[in-house]
């Protein structure tokens, strides 16, 4: 029996190669700007602990380079849709970056927050306990913004599946955080005006961890086109067909 010859696959265009080069260069641009938000954080949280404003003005300049960096890979995007138009796992791959740029976008502003909120309490003596809280929910915070940075990177979807629990770690530190707030409050050490900005700058942490979870939910998106908003999705479809026989073949 006469072997078939094999048909060679065929050369990629220089059209197609220059494609994938600009989704290779979107991905290393999200990854350094992950890095660079990731950064602003023990940079924010040392900024609260020493009282140094030099270095909050410093940060808070910094974040017009993440801004910066955001538009443009928001807006390459978007150039890539309209030229190429790309589909299935390459299209939810652009539309994954899009929402990843929005989410660390916003945990930058968050250490930006953090920044303000030291200005204004500036001065306060931070109890060690109040101090221990803080450094041990930025240390969570910058660990959660570097693991979903991972999982887009490595498209590693049990990494990003695994991040809702692992923020429930620094989700107990907010609450550790408060219940030093009060302490402090009864034993009169710090104001009411610094009591109102740690209990802030705690919920600014512990957005930046929903925001690191929102992006582990867009990066199983990416992977397997599922969000955890096609779960509710289906329960109302399900619902609306119970409830109305003609969807089921009713008259």
């Amino acid at each position: 029996m006469t072997d078939i010859p094999a048909i060679p696959e065929p050369e990629p265009t220089e059209h197609r190669v220059a494609y994938h080069r600009e989704l290779d260069e979107l991905k290393a641009d999200i990854i350094r700007l992950g890095a660079m938000v990731s950064e602003s954080v023990p940079r924010g949280t040392e900024v609260l602990l020493s009282g140094e404003l030099a270095n909050a003005k410093k940060l808070i300049e910094d974040d017009d380079e993440i801004d910066r960096l955001s538009i443009q890979i928001e807006e390459r995007c978007y150039s890539i849709m309209a030229r190429q138009n790309p589909m299935a796992g390459e299209l939810r791959r652009l539309v994954t970056i899009t929402k990843l740029v929005a989410e660390l976008e916003r945990s930058g502003d968050l250490m930006v927050n953090v920044c303000k909120a030291s200005r204004r309490m500036y001065g306060s003596e931070l109890s060690p306990k109040i101090r221990g809280v803080v450094a041990s929910m930025a240390k969570e915070a910058q660990r959660l913004i570097q693991l979903s940075i991972d999982a887009f990177a490595d498209e590693n979807e049990a990494l990003a599946g695994a991040l809702d629990d692992i923020d429930d770690q620094l989700d107990q530190l907010n609450r550790d955080m408060v219940e030093a707030i009060f302490e402090s409050q009864g034993d009169e050490q710090i104001s009411l005006q610094a009591a109102v900005q740690l209990a802030l700058i705690a919920r600014y942490y512990e957005r930046i961890g929903d925001h690191a979870v929102n992006i582990g939910q867009r990066v199983t998106y990416m992977i397997t086109g599922w969000l955890p908003e096609h779960t509710g999705a289906l329960r109302a479809e399900s619902r609306g067909r119970a409830t109305d026989p003609a969807l089921e073949g009713g008259a």
